[in-house]
């Protein structure tokens, strides 16, 4: 078999020149001018149709979509609760009763936390009927009023420490909003120490109770001033140790649409802190 004889570097170089451009028949890269108008007008049709059918796409779904409210809320059909403050560790507590170091920045937390909720934050806001839901119409819904003083000695306004000085210290709850909740019966926040027996709780406002007429919630753009209703809990521990720790576990009830159960999130309805005091 005969050996194949190598080009020579001039004609492989001249044949790489015409083939980028061919004086001869005006082709470019083996094209003509033509054919490569052809090619291109092919492509921006192509092209231009494909994106023209995306952007009718995309137009006909947002036609179907609110910009208030989701179009579909199944997945979270009962709100998880939320305390303040909130401790970096866990939703664990330490304080040292005779440090005010130790606590600190709970109290400042608290304190940033209940600003919105001061009077002259509230005057805002309208007072409502309790025990009634707040349906309204129009496109700027109203919020109603809740009182920073129906907090108790968990307001701050009669102790600046929130009982965080005497070793009572106090906690604050709120549930997740969800838009168009209306929760059935008469809900209420209960808590318990995992120990029985092992400190008393009391509830402001009274009972615990989460009063109706701050639902339903119509979404951030449409309901712009409203928050949520708060519970307080303070805690008082039945011990004479110098150090002792306590566990609670809180949970909506009184509500058969608001559920406190479920294996998947353990903050659906329901939300657990630790304390531990000392002198």
């Amino acid at each position: 078999m005969a050996k194949e004889e190598k080009k020579p570097f001039r004609e492989s170089m001249a044949e790489w020149r015409r083939f980028i451009y061919n004086p001869n028949s005006g082709e470019f890269l083996g094209r003509t001018a033509k054919s490569w108008g052809l090619i291109l007008l092919f492509y921006l049709v192509f092209y231009g149709f494909l994106a023209a059918l995306f952007t009718f796409t995309m137009w006909v779904m947002l036609q179907t979509l609110s910009s208030d409210i989701p179009k579909y809320r199944d997945r979270i059909s009962s709100p998880g609760l939320m305390i303040s403050p909130k401790p970096a560790t866990a939703l664990e507590f330490y304080l040292e009763k005779n440090n005010s170091k130790s606590y600190e920045t709970y109290v400042s937390a608290l304190h940033k936390f209940l600003g919105a909720y001061n009077e002259s934050e509230q005057s805002k806001s309208v007072l409502c009927t309790p025990g009634q839901f707040f349906d309204q119409e129009g496109d700027v819904k109203k919020a109603c009023r809740f009182n920073r003083s129906s907090l108790g000695p968990c307001s701050g306004l009669e102790d600046a420490t929130f009982g965080y000085a005497n070793g009572t210290p106090c906690v604050v709850i709120k549930m997740n909003r969800i838009i168009g909740l209306k929760p059935q019966g008469n809900p209420y926040i209960e808590c318990n120490p995992k120990e029985e027996n092992k400190a008393q709780i009391a509830y402001f406002p009274s009972g615990g109770r989460i009063d109706l007429m701050y639902f339903p919630y119509y979404g951030k753009r449409l309901h712009p001033g409203y928050l949520q209703p708060l519970v307080a809990v303070q805690l008082k521990l039945n011990t004479t140790s110098t150090k002792d720790d306590v566990t609670v576990d809180c949970k909506i009830m009184g509500s058969e649409n608001l559920r406190n159960e479920d294996d998947r999130d353990k903050f659906l309805g329901r939300v657990s802190f630790k304390f531990q005091i000392s002198e």
